[in-house]
C-alpha cells in the first residue's frame, strides 16, 4: 500500500478552519475516490505545522489521483495561509492496536531495508511496552531514502512521558541502518481515519 502526505506550513491561527475543511470536505470526497483507503490530518497549534496523508491501494492509482486532488490542496494551503510540500511513500508497518490522541513523527534517512528489520524486530516490541502506546507505523520514501516513523499515543502526557525511550529508539533505529536522523515533531491527531490494513 502507499500514501501521499501534504505538509502545511500554515498559520496557528487558522489551524480550526483547516481541520474543519479536512473533516467537512476533504475527506469525504477523497473517501470517494477509487483506490483511497481514508485520511489523517496531524496538527500542531503552537506552529501551525500540518500534515494530511492518505492512503492509497497501490502507486497507480496514487498517481493517478494526483491531478484531481490538486485544486484540493492548493485549497488547504489558502486556508491555512503557508506553505506546501507533498510526499510519496511506501507503508511498510502499520500497527494499530488501539486509537490515540497525539503523535510523534521522526524522520529518518539511511538504509531502509535495515531500518524496517530494526524497526519491526527491535523497536516495535520496546513499544508494544512502553506505558501509553497505542499504534505505530512505518512510511518509506526510496528514492530519498527517507523514513518517516509514527507513533500514536493514549495523551500528551503519555507521549511526554515517553521522550527519553523514543530518543533511544530513534537512535537505534538511524544507527543500524547507517543513517541520521533529519527531524522529529509532535501532534495532535486531529483526524484519524486512515483504514489501513494490519502490516507488522
Amino acid at each position: 500500500m502507499y500514501a501521499r502526505s501534504t505538509t502545511f506550513h500554515g498559520k496557528p491561527e487558522n489551524i480550526d478552519t483547516g481541520i474543519k475543511f479536512v473533516t467537512n470536505e476533504a475527506a469525504p470526497a477523497l473517501q470517494q475516490m477509487n483506490g483511497c483507503r481514508g485520511v489523517s490530518l496531524l496538527v500542531d497549534r503552537e506552529t501551525g505545522l500540518c500534515i494530511a496523508t492518505s492512503s492509497w491501494d497501490d502507486e497507480e492509482v496514487m498517481r493517478a489521483s494526483d491531478a484531481e486532488l490538486r485544486p484540493m490542496r492548493d485549497r488547504g494551503k489558502d486556508i491555512l495561509g503557508g506553505s506546501m510540500q507533498v510526499d510519496e511513500w511506501e507503508i511498510a508497518v502499520m500497527h494499530r492496536p488501539h486509537h490515540g490522541e497525539c503523535c510523534r513523527v521522526s524522520w529518518l534517512q539511511g538504509d531502509l531495508d535495515a531500518m524496517t528489520e530494526t524497526f519491526r524486530v527491535g523497536i516495535m516490541p520496546q513499544l508494544e511496552e512502553t506505558p501509553g502506546f497505542c499504534s505505530t507505523s512505518l512510511l518509506l520514501n526510496r528514492e530519498g531514502r527517507l523514513g518517516c516513523a509514527t507513533t500514536v499515543w493514549e495523551s500528551r502526557e503519555a507521549m511526554i512521558a515517553s521522550r527519553t525511550a523514543a530518543d533511544d529508539m530513534r537512535l537505534r533505529a538511524a544507527t543500524e541502518s547507517g543513517g541520521e536522523i533529519a527531524d522529529v515533531h509532535e501532534f495532535d491527531l486531529a483526524y484519524a481515519h486512515l483504514h489501513v490494513p494490519e502490516m507488522a
